[in-house]
């Protein structure tokens, strides 16, 4: 069974949402990562660009599958986790730890169509 981490926001197409203040640390969830398998390449978006829930932000390259990657919230990219260049495995060693883009937050109402901890397990094991 995958970790799902409480006190997150997750969506149907398995990214999460961690926010703090204003700024929201997008990732993959671990239920996402263990489905790829060995993650070898990570397409993010650049600073300053902005990204719209439920559009595509970026893509996750593993040994079997590319998946792209879907906004959950709508916001400005403030930064990018360059350590995934280097090292895109991280995202399989610990995928909560290490999220992918953070976005300053246009519309938190947008977090209530999300799924809190307990609905996403509930999701995954469907």
């Amino acid at each position: 069974m995958a970790k799902v981490m409480e006190g997150l926001y997750y969506s149907e197409s398995h990214e999460y949402v961690r926010v703090e203040g204003n700024i929201g640390f997008i990732g993959i969830s671990d239920y996402a990562q263990n489905a790829l398998g060995n993650v070898v390449y990570v397409d993010m978006p650049e600073v300053d660009d902005e990204v719209t829930a439920g559009e595509e932000f970026g893509a996750v390259e593993s040994v079997k599958a590319a998946s792209d990657l879907i906004a959950p919230v709508t916001g400005v990219v403030v930064e990018v986790n360059e350590a995934l260049e280097d090292q895109p495995e991280l995202i399989n060693n610990d995928a909560y730890a290490n999220w992918i883009i953070k976005v300053e937050l246009s519309d938190k109402s947008e977090l209530d169509s999300l799924m809190d901890a307990k609905a996403y397990a509930a999701f995954c094991e469907k």
